[in-house]
């Protein structure tokens, strides 16, 4: 028998497509708006996301039958409020240019709806193992989605990717801007990553019907 139950699988799998945080339940939003002009910045807060959302999960799993349910929400806080200064003190160590980039969003990860309804839906009814997978698997897809929106945002936008000019040097008029290409300086702002991940809706749906029918 593998590590991994069908059942068990199906939790890190389904976030990833038909249940997508992002994309169906229409989670997270905001941080898929604001900081996926670039692709570094996007795996950073995915990765984030990620050790947040599973360590929480299994933190609240451990604690579900000790918590109160009148302050079950003041008790998943204080725990998503630990694990997100955890995380900002560790990007402030290894990736301090980046920390202060994302110092404002990280924050705010403690108010990610994903992170709360996650908690809530399921952390607090299941097994630790099974909430450490559930974790992992709705962060990969709230991840999987943020990659996808910053990778075409700052390859369009600026050129680049991960910082390194991939189209070319704009100013020496080398690669594609030696034949006319522009940088999209659209792509850059906010309602271009809306637009992005209303594209990415749309793709999955047409190809999933029964997405559309629900």
């Amino acid at each position: 028998m593998g590590l991994l139950s069908k059942k068990d699988a199906k939790l890190i799998t389904d976030p990833l497509a038909d249940n997508n945080p992002i994309t169906i339940q229409v989670l997270g939003i905001c941080s898929a708006l604001a900081i996926t002009a670039e692709l570094k910045a996007s795996i950073v807060m995915a990765v984030s996301v990620m050790a947040v959302l599973a360590i929480g999960n299994v933190v609240i799993s451990l604690m579900r039958n000790i918590i109160p349910s009148k302050i079950r929400i003041i008790v998943q806080l204080v725990v998503v409020a630990a694990l997100v200064i955890i995380v900002d003190q560790v990007l402030k160590a290894f990736a301090y240019e980046l920390s202060k980039t994302l110092s404002v969003f990280v924050g705010l990860i403690i108010t990610n709806c994903i992170i709360m309804g996650r908690f809530e839906a399921f952390a607090l009814a299941n097994k630790p193992w099974q909430s450490f997978l559930d974790g992992i698997g709705n962060a990969a897809g709230y991840g999987l989605i943020l990659i996808i929106v910053g990778f075409f945002r700052e390859l369009l936008g600026s050129g680049t990717l991960l910082g390194f000019k991939v189209l070319g040097d704009p100013i020496e008029k080398t690669g594609l801007y030696a034949i006319g290409y522009e940088n999209n300086g659209f792509m850059l702002l906010s309602p271009m990553a809306l637009i992005v991940v209303g594209i990415i809706i749309w793709i999955q749906r047409s190809r999933n019907k029964a997405l559309i029918e629900d």
